[in-house]
């Protein structure tokens, strides 16, 4: 089953920041897509719900050095 979730992150400075975000989650079981947008300071993940959750996921943004609010 296909979720969506948006998430507010800061740290995102730039096309780069958006781009190691979404290699980190891209690299996820489960993750079916990725929009990063660093000047709203979001990213918005489609999942499979029965592959990861919303916990997994900002954790690996957290790992990717950035801050989940």
């Amino acid at each position: 089953m296909s979720e969506s979730v948006s998430l507010d992150v800061n740290g995102m400075k730039c096309g780069g920041c958006e781009t190691n975000v979404k290699k980190k989650l891209a690299e996820m079981d489960g993750v079916i897509s990725v929009e990063a947008m660093n000047k709203e300071n979001k990213v918005d993940v489609e999942f499979d719900a029965e592959k990861t959750n919303v916990d997994a996921i900002s954790q690996a943004i957290t790992d990717a050095g950035f801050v989940v609010e």
